[in-house]
């Protein structure tokens, strides 16, 4: 009954929140989506321009907006548009031309009050997605929420051949997690750092207690996971497996036919299900898996998939799974293997399909079954062609 309670009182600040943000509009400070114009010659440099020029939606926890082209050496006078929340204004000026052949430029927002400031990194980046990944590019990403307060998780990235910071490429539910658990520490969130990796650091996935708030709304735990793509923090609440986005343009020239890599697992304790009740004889498992997939319908509409339908999408060309993870405390090493349909040697060409290899520390995480205290760890992946 008490989580109930807990429950009512969250969603009614929610609701009020909702009422002071309709009615102080100048406290709002994001850019919600972006855009570059020009000629033909200009929209040459991009895979696909009807897509490729404008990210229509801007996701609240997006610091980096990066634009994909096949080369940046004539990206100099450019201008980049944005629409940004009512009343804020935006510097450099929204559609002043920079020189972005020196590298990212630095856009900050200020609410219409002035009192609230947010930046954005705007880059254009050549698609160099690296075929090995040892997860020593990782960071802290701090939050700070009127309701929920201030968390830091750890997230990672990947650099080019030039030691560029590339798009966006891993992320996690971290942030998701600190709604409910603002007062864990980054070590203690669901997707963390460890240092004993088979070489260097590596990452740990913990299947974890999702908080009060989750186990009022039936989902009692969050497993770690880690994916190439992107979270959504606009539908954690309503919709948990749509916030997952599955997947990034597949910017290899040949198609994967394997990924490796190492692990270690340990299932938690006690398998329980969304009412917190033990499943009897049933013992956690860990997930590991790639998927390939057609980034466009056949109207030319995109297409992102998402936790709910990333291995049942009729998009799905390719699919590799792990057969079976056995718990090990040795770094041991797994294989899987692509199967399906074959790609389209011009799709491959114009990055027409999205690329996404996910680990999970309990198989059936996206549904919120699972067991709390369920470890994996991954290092070492690498991809094969």
């Amino acid at each position: 009954m008490r989580s109930y309670v807990f429950l009512l009182i969250i969603v009614s600040l929610m609701l009020f929140s909702s009422c002071i943000k309709d009615e102080e509009m100048n406290q709002e400070c994001d850019i919600l989506s972006a855009w570059v114009e020009g000629d033909d010659d200009f929209k040459a440099l991009f895979y696909q321009p009807e897509t490729d020029m404008k990210i229509a939606n801007v996701l609240s926890n997006d610091r980096h907006i990066i634009f994909t082209v096949r080369s940046t050496e004539t990206i100099k006078e450019v201008p980049v548009f944005f629409n940004i929340t009512p009343g804020a204004t935006i510097s450099p000026a929204n559609g002043s031309k920079q020189d972005f052949s020196k590298g990212e430029v630095t856009y900050t927002v200020t609410s219409e009050d002035g009192r609230w400031h947010r930046s954005y990194v705007v880059d254009f980046c050549e698609p160099e997605l690296p075929t090995s990944f040892n997860f020593e590019n990782h960071e802290l990403t701090e939050v700070s929420s009127l309701f929920f307060g201030k968390y830091s998780y750890y997230s990672w990235y990947e650099n080019n051949s030039k030691g560029v910071r590339v798009p966006t490429t891993w992320t996690n539910g971290n942030e998701g997690f600190g709604m409910g658990n603002s007062s864990a520490t980054a070590e203690n969130f669901p997707t963390s750092v460890d240092e004993n990796g088979f070489e260097g650091h590596c990452v740990k996935m913990v299947t974890c207690d999702a908080g009060a708030l989750a186990q009022a709304l039936h989902k009692p735990l969050a497993a770690g996971n880690m994916f190439l793509g992107k979270f959504d923090m606009g539908q954690v609440l309503t919709n948990p497996l749509a916030s997952t986005l599955m997947g990034i343009p597949m910017s290899y020239n040949e198609v994967p036919v394997r990924i490796t890599g190492y692990y270690k697992y340990k299932p938690g304790e006690k398998y329980i299900d969304q009412d917190l009740k033990e499943v009897q004889g049933k013992v956690d498992e860990a997930d590991i898996y790639s998927v390939i997939y057609r980034n466009k319908d056949d109207q030319g509409n995109p297409v992102m998939l998402n936790g709910g339908d990333v291995k049942t999408s009729p998009y799905v060309m390719l699919k590799a799974e792990v057969a079976s993870l056995p718990p090990t405390d040795e770094w041991t090493p797994f294989e899987m293997v692509f199967s399906g349909q074959q790609l389209d040697e011009s799709l491959l060409r114009d990055r027409g399909y999205n690329f996404t290899i996910v680990f999970s520390s309990s198989k059936d995480g996206a549904s919120f079954l699972g067991a709390i205290g369920s470890t994996l760890y991954v290092d070492k992946v690498e991809v094969h062609f």
